[in-house]
């Protein structure tokens, strides 16, 4: 019998036919908008004079571009609020759920998703966002699609791909004191660079990840893209059926018994082969920080921006200019450089964990006065465990600005951008040039990263600051 991969088993199932020496026709189990990619799709279809193929396999919430204050209140901004209405109309005229502004279950889609149990073991879903692979921590098959795509999969429920490469990245052993899964993803990304695994699908193994939380699990398979995978994903087991069990869309009596049968055979078969393989050991992943403009210039932080005497040509040019944009020189010590922002939020790390994890360590503590620390949930449902469990006041002591659900400061397109030549240390997935705003110098760290750094006012390791 042939040896698959779980990213094989995945994709076989789900191919409707293929085209002699050219893609896939892929069906789609769930699809997810929101409403920065959705309107133009719509559109088109509207055009065509087409509907929407299967209502019920579509959810939708406003994320990307949507105020994080007052969000009660019509929105200021033009182009969004136009955006936000357009979504609320396409969706009331297709049949399409909505999870709209001030809703229960409103909150960043690669959040929320997760959070109704619509993101199930074995699944194919999309949307029109890169960071769609976090869907893949559950053992799916989830990935980022553009505009036209959209549109197709709204219109037939399929989409026609090429079959990735299969990457698999293995990290044994246990984590250290103050590491995260953040900090495993940038350390990977560092490791093999920011296109290092452009072409392949990657599946996590080794028990560094079978030991993470399912929230630890999303953050590793959100950041796949930012080493140029298609997507990410890891294979369920018994902490993905606990995070399930019970979830509004998670089968219920025995159709959940059937289900979690069915995911049982969810993993890679022994001796399956993959395009390439990669190993790592736990032990030597410490807290994590980027120095430059694309997430592969990781550091650990107590180490020092490295020398760009050893790079030639247009990579020794390229780095130089990254340094020259953050203010930065090669071989200096990253720790204890001054930062004015800090962000905890995005689909990365937006969710109760992280939020836990921030107040865990801020508890007592007062932020540096240099800092202005905006924590952002990722749904109502986080920030509605967050009240309940004592977390926002222990963050409003501290000095923190709790906001309401969005993608806020992990993009510049809302009001929560940074502003030019100002340092933020940030939880979210990107760092180029103006990502959180014209001008703006992002750090990605972890939550813990960045609560030590919320209240030395500096960059600082974790493990040092008590």
């Amino acid at each position: 019998m042939e040896k698959k991969t779980l990213f094989d088993k995945i994709w076989d199932a789900h191919v409707v036919r293929s085209v002699p020496n050219g893609p896939d026709v892929f069906f789609i189990d769930k699809h997810f908008i929101h409403e920065v990619t959705s309107p133009v799709a719509f559109l088109n279809l509207e055009k065509r004079g087409i509907g929407v193929m299967y209502p019920d396999r579509t959810i939708a919430t406003p994320d990307h571009n949507v105020p994080t204050v007052d969000q009660d209140k019509t929105i200021k901004d033009k182009l969004s609020r136009m955006q936000v209405e357009k979504l609320r109309d396409n969706c009331k005229k297709h049949g399409i759920e909505l999870h709209d502004l001030g809703s229960a279950h409103h909150g960043i889609v690669h959040v929320i998703g997760p959070e109704l149990g619509v993101t199930q073991p074995g699944m194919t879903i999309v949307c029109g966002d890169s960071h769609t692979s976090t869907h893949g921590a559950f053992g799916a098959i989830a990935f980022g699609i553009g505009t036209s795509e959209v549109e197709m999969v709204l219109a037939t429920q399929c989409i026609m791909q090429v079959k990735p490469k299969k990457m698999r990245i293995t990290v044994d052993g246990e984590l250290g004191k103050g590491v995260t899964s953040k900090d495993i993803i940038l350390y990977i990304i560092s490791k093999i660079s920011a296109a290092g695994a452009t072409g392949y699908f990657v599946e996590y193994a080794g028990s560094a990840i079978t030991n993470l939380s399912m929230e630890a699990r999303m953050t590793i398979c959100n950041m796949s893209i930012e080493m140029g995978a298609r997507g990410g994903l890891i294979a369920p087991d018994q902490t993905t059926y606990a995070y399930l069990k019970g979830k509004r869309y998670a089968p219920q009596g025995e159709a959940w018994e059937q289900a979690v049968a069915h995911w049982e055979s969810l993993k890679t078969d022994d001796g399956a082969e993959f395009d390439l393989e990669y190993h790592y050991d736990a032990a030597d992943i410490e807290p994590m920080i980027t120095y430059g403009t694309n997430p592969g210039m990781g550091i650990k932080v107590k180490d020092r921006i490295p020398n760009a005497d050893l790079l030639e040509g247009s990579n020794k040019t390229s780095f130089l200019k990254s340094l020259e944009y953050m203010g930065f020189a090669p071989d200096e010590p990253i720790k204890g450089k001054k930062v004015d922002y800090v962000f905890v939020g995005s689909c990365t790390n937006g969710r109760i964990e992280d939020i836990r994890a921030v107040a865990g360590f801020v508890k007592g503590k007062k932020k540096a006065a240099n800092i202005t620390a905006w924590i952002v949930p990722g749904s109502r449902e986080v920030e509605k465990l967050a009240h309940e469990e004592g977390l926002v006041k222990i963050l409003e002591e501290a000095g923190f600005e709790l906001r309401q659900p969005g993608c806020s400061a992990c993009l510049a397109m809302n009001d929560d951008k940074i502003p030019a030549g100002k340092y933020a240390v940030s939880t979210s997935n990107r760092n180029f040039e103006g990502r959180q705003g014209p001008g703006a110098r992002t750090l990605l760290a972890s939550p813990l990263t960045v609560a030590a750094v919320a209240v030395t006012g500096v960059i600082a390791d974790p493990r040092e600051v008590f």
